[in-house]
């Protein structure tokens, strides 16, 4: 695999002084790869987790994984980000504690593909929509003091190239397509960001490209208030695993075989897929290396070259994802979601208001 820029899979971690991670997503797949190599290069962690089965599981894991005693380097603080009320008491503990964070990786992903039927957020929401975006934002907006707090802060965040109807995984099924956003003005209940019939792997199409949105708007609105943040999105490729879990665990119980057969078409057969751990080194290094352009909104893409090479290098994002007006109107519906789940209506928390403090999630 090859890389451009500073991002080198498998020693980029390890470059530069500790910094202080706070990481969602970083109990399986590619988030507890980053959590590892991120502990074995000396930085100190804060991994939310959605409940204290989820923590004890992942501290014993890291520990042995390490091979080290991890001492006061890992916290794990409760946080199911189906519930923003959960979501609202984290980001609080977290603000109390006051402690500043040099990279906010936003990384957990939830896809349950093959599924006729939606599922449903603490608050109503679609799952696919409420963890992948909506938790986020809401967490983003909360947290934002403490990471401009913190010493050459970033916030990376991770997307996927299906969020792009012209790129290979996006071609296939439903393209990703927010519309006029009718279902995220409905509110709870709504199946779909765009007011449709559900589409589970739409679903997760669109989260990804509400990232892309929500990444692009927070670095605008710091931009303007005269604030500089490197915000990094990325698409780390098809990545399968060979174990039990991971990110398609939840498609794969709702068809095994077919799963199966994919995994062995895709990794073993054209060898299209990234190991877990080439990812998982790969956003290390976007959480804790200097970026080669250290200002501003940067898209960086591993995309497949040939069988068995990629290439991971700075990309463009959709034309959808490019939307500065799109992005905007997101960014608002979102915040007064996250703000009042019984119905949208009122102010939406902006970045200026976030650093400020005044921001409730």
């Amino acid at each position: 695999m090859t890389a451009d820029g500073d991002h080198q899979a498998g020693n980029s971690a390890s470059a530069g002084p500790p910094r202080h991670v706070l990481l969602t997503g970083g109990s399986s797949g590619i988030g507890l790869e980053a959590a590892q190599q991120l502990l074995e290069a000396g930085h100190r962690l804060t991994v939310l987790c959605r409940d204290a089965a989820t923590a004890g599981h992942l501290v014993q894991v890291l520990a042995q994984l390490s091979g080290q005693r991890l001492g006061g380097r890992l916290a794990t603080p409760i946080c199911d980000l189906s519930d923003l009320a959960s979501v609202e008491r984290c980001a609080e503990d977290l603000l109390t504690a006051a402690e500043p964070i040099e990279s906010l990786v936003l990384n957990a992903g939830l896809q349950y593909s093959g599924a006729r039927e939606p599922r449903w957020s603490a608050q109503g929401f679609e799952l696919t929509i409420a963890v992948n975006h909506l938790a986020h934002q809401a967490l983003l907006q909360r947290l934002l003091p403490l990471l401009l707090q913190g010493t050459t802060p970033r916030l990376v965040v991770t997307s996927s190239e299906v969020h792009d109807p012209t790129s290979a995984g996006g071609k296939v099924g439903q393209p990703a397509g927010l519309g006029d956003l009718a279902g995220l003005r409905q509110g709870p209940g709504a199946a779909m960001l765009d007011g449709g019939p559900f589409n589970a792997e739409k679903a997760y199409k669109d989260s990804k490209l509400c990232n892309l949105l929500m990444a692009r708007e927070l670095e605008r609105q710091l931009r303007q208030q005269g604030q500089s943040l490197p915000v990094l999105a990325w698409s780390p490729g098809l990545v399968i695993p060979r174990g039990s879990g991971g990110f398609f665990r939840y498609s794969r119980s709702q068809n095994p075989f077919g799963q199966a057969l994919f995994a062995l078409v895709a990794r073993d057969l054209l060898r299209l897929t990234e190991t877990p751990t080439r990812a998982g080194a790969l956003l290390a290094g976007l959480a804790t290396t200097s970026p080669p352009d250290p200002v501003g909104f940067q898209y960086w893409s591993n995309r497949v070259q040939g069988t068995g090479r990629l290439r991971f290098e700075a990309s463009q994002p959709s034309v959808e994802a490019r939307c500065d007006e799109l992005a905007r109107e997101l960014w608002t519906l979102t915040a007064q979601a996250a703000a009042n789940p019984g119905g949208n209506t009122g102010e939406s928390p902006s970045a200026d208001a976030a650093i400020s403090g005044t921001v409730q999630s």
